[in-house]
């Protein structure tokens, strides 16, 4: 507690709005409340110094590496392996502090991949990339249970990012698909939902609640492979399956801004939905569907998925609490599917969907009272318009119009939003 919070409670006591005791009795519940809680700013200093020492080790050891033996090599190699084992250990059985703990889990955790890297360059062991991030994640992911440790879960999720995009994506020599990929964010699962039931709040679940759905969405590349039609679906159903999570009770009190399930499904939407406005985008496609059995499994789960948490909202609060953003994969799978070789009708309802989705988005922004969510409704419908400025024959009388209506649009809806928000306060 500051000096400036008990010099308060001595004003409350001079002006006698609180007793002497009940002074007391506040002060100590707060004293007890923060004495717990780690210092935010001395534990990002922790894992930042952890990182300089380990940094500044290797760039030391570099520096006359090609003259040591063999075997110091090894020792070396092994040497901040030890030592962060050690510190790791001390954190874990003297129950040391939540910096403790972040700062040595960060470094036991490069530790790890520095001393892998280097035994394999000593003794010239080969071995592909893919295999060398494997081995790291799965040696290091015990690491996020035994220290509780933030850091040590969000380089999991980052490094199985890379693993995925590696293995799957980048690695054209082998048409390997990265399942271990599924496992490991599975495994990190338990560790976030613990910590967003608890601080669905803090900083730190708004950076994992950021991560964790860009990661699904960079990963999901490498489950694609030559199935390129197919990719789009996926990617769609995949966005609406974010969308839908974002909703979910457990996010309630997250702002909008932090809740990045709902923001990415969002803008991935929108930005996918966008693309298929186009006609030429309907003419390049397959006139028959031939999908790899990985490619359509893989759909399957992820549609499923996206319906299993669809249905979840619906039952637990009804259809009214759908809105057009969580159902726009299913109508895009119907029209992509059924109606691919129906000339300009699949282009017609794709732009009317995103029209409708522009829309949804303003009545959300309007019944909460939210300038941002409002206006990228009209963001939406205004982009639209501007795409179809360019693949349309229309005048420039009838274009000129329209930017005027979405202009005036702007301008008014957000004029009526803040007379409604002054009617509020």
């Amino acid at each position: 507690m500051g000096s400036k919070f008990n010099k308060e409670l001595q004003t409350l006591v001079g002006d006698k709005i609180i007793s002497p005791e009940l002074a007391d009795k506040i002060g100590q519940y707060y004293a007890t409340k923060d004495a717990g809680k780690p210092n935010k700013l001395f534990m990002i200093f922790g894992i930042f110094g952890a990182l300089l020492v380990g940094s500044g080790i290797i760039l030391m050891l570099a520096h006359n590496w090609d003259d040591f033996s063999r075997l110091t090599k090894t020792i070396l190699a092994f040497g901040p392996l030890l030592l962060g084992q050690i510190f790791a250990g001390f954190s874990i059985l003297k129950n040391k502090s939540a910096t403790w703990k972040e700062a040595s889990g960060t470094f036991l955790f490069f530790a790890v991949g520095a001393c892998m890297a280097l035994v394999s360059q000593i003794y010239n062991i080969p071995g592909e990339l893919g295999s060398f991030l494997l081995t790291w994640i799965v040696l290091c992911l015990p690491l996020v249970y035994l220290l509780r440790s933030h850091a040590v879960a969000l380089l999991t999720i980052l490094l199985s990012t890379y693993y995925a995009v590696e293995v799957g994506l980048w690695n054209y020599r082998n048409t390997e698909t990265p399942w271990l990929y599924i496992a490991f964010i599975g495994a990190v699962l338990p560790y976030y939902y613990t910590l967003i039931t608890k601080h669905t709040t803090s900083n730190t679940v708004t950076i994992f609640t950021w991560i964790f759905p860009a990661s699904i969405a960079i990963a999901l590349s490498a489950f694609i492979g030559r199935s390129e039609d197919l990719g789009f679906v996926m990617y769609i159903t995949m966005f609406g399956f974010l969308y839908s999570i974002g909703r979910l009770p457990v996010f309630k009190e997250l702002r909008t801004l932090r809740n990045g399930f709902l923001i990415i499904g969002s803008l991935g939407t929108i930005v996918s939905l966008m693309i298929f406005t186009f006609r030429w985008i309907w003419d390049e496609l397959p006139e028959t569907f031939n999908y790899d059995t990985q490619e359509l499994y893989t759909a399957v789960v992820v549609s499923l998925l996206s319906i299993s948490v669809l249905g979840y909202t619906v039952i637990r609060k009804g259809i009214r609490a759908v809105n057009l953003f969580q159902v726009a994969f299913v109508v895009f799978g119907l029209v992509y599917f059924l109606l691919p070789d129906t000339g300009i009708l699949p282009v017609v309802l794709m732009n009317a969907l995103v029209f409708a989705l522009g829309m949804s988005a303003i009545k959300i922004g309007a019944d909460k009272v939210n300038f941002g969510i409002l206006n990228y409704g009209l963001l939406i419908i205004s982009i639209l318009i501007i795409c179809r400025f360019f693949d349309t024959g229309m005048s420039f009388v009838v274009r000129g119009i329209l930017f005027v209506m979405v202009g005036a649009g702007f301008f008014l809806t957000n004029y009526i939003m803040l007379k409604k928000q002054q009617r509020v306060k």
